[in-house]
């Protein structure tokens, strides 16, 4: 088994859960070590992006795991070191105990929906939370239209889009009143950001359709995709968002989504 291992590096105690689950895993497994993460420890390491492994463990937030499924999409277990951790699995007191059982192959996998991003013909990073969609200046609200599969579905005037995966929908887009949808439901959540019309809800669209906005108003705007990248959107381009035929994977013990969510919400 390979075993890959990556860090938030600016974590405080980053060093010391990195240690600790080196030794854990000890001559268990190949263990290939983050570049960022190996020079910290005076180890050896490789680019993230050229990990091939079985297992990917993460030691930081969602962030982290964010990070990670812009480069490479490998199983991931997550530990927690950061602040909510929605996708994280592990605490920080059970590294030994839950690395363990993933090492004997005591788990089960969990796919996650991702969304697909179209810029005009250019195929951006798939999003496993979010692709947001908002002004490039401050206090300049934008003019949207949206066709769910060839039809309008909404015609807004707003600060942005939000067009989220259930996975997504306990992070941005339910800060601006979208619904919580559990992991396994297959949907979209398009939710705008402030618009002007108060009327104007958030929507639950089936996974398997196409989403296509147009941008009516005649300035640039930007992308940001799982918050990790930011990419400007011209007036004249259009978006098309679909479900991604690369789904996000996760170590998982137990199905305690509601839980989870609950324990995290409640923070």
């Amino acid at each position: 088994m390979k075993v890959g291992v990556l860090a938030n590096p600016q974590l405080r105690d980053v060093d010391s859960i990195a240690r600790e689950l080196l030794d854990v895993i000890g001559d268990r497994a190949e263990i290939i070590i983050e570049e960022k993460l190996a020079q910290k420890l005076g180890m050896d390491g490789q680019p993230l992006a050229d990990m091939c492994v079985d297992v990917l463990i993460t030691i930081g937030g969602d962030g982290t795991i964010l990070h990670a499924l812009q480069r490479c999409n490998p199983v991931i277990a997550g530990i927690n070191a950061g602040q909510l951790g929605f996708l994280t699995e592990i605490p920080k007191d059970e590294i030994s105990k839950k690395i363990s059982r993933i090492l004997t192959g005591d788990y089960e996998v969990e796919e996650r929906l991702r969304l697909k991003v179209m810029r005009n013909e250019e195929r951006l990073q798939d999003c496993l939370n979010e692709a947001v969609l908002h002004t490039a200046h401050v206090s300049k609200m934008h003019h949207f239209e949206v066709l769910v599969d060839g039809t309008l579905a909404m015609n807004v005037r707003a600060d942005g889009l939000i067009i989220s995966t259930p996975t997504g929908s306990t992070s941005y887009a339910m800060s601006v009143g979208g619904p919580i949808i559990d992991p396994m439901v297959d949907a979209f959540v398009m939710a705008p950001i402030a618009p002007f019309n108060l009327a104007i809800r958030p929507l639950v669209i089936p996974a398997n359709s196409q989403i296509e906005v147009r941008h009516i108003t005649k300035k640039e705007c930007v992308m940001v995709l799982d918050g990790q990248e930011e990419v400007t959107i011209q007036p004249d381009d259009i978006l098309r968002l679909s479900r991604s035929e690369n789904p996000a994977r996760f170590v998982r013990f137990q199905g305690d989504f509601y839980e989870k969510a609950w324990k995290k919400l409640r923070m």
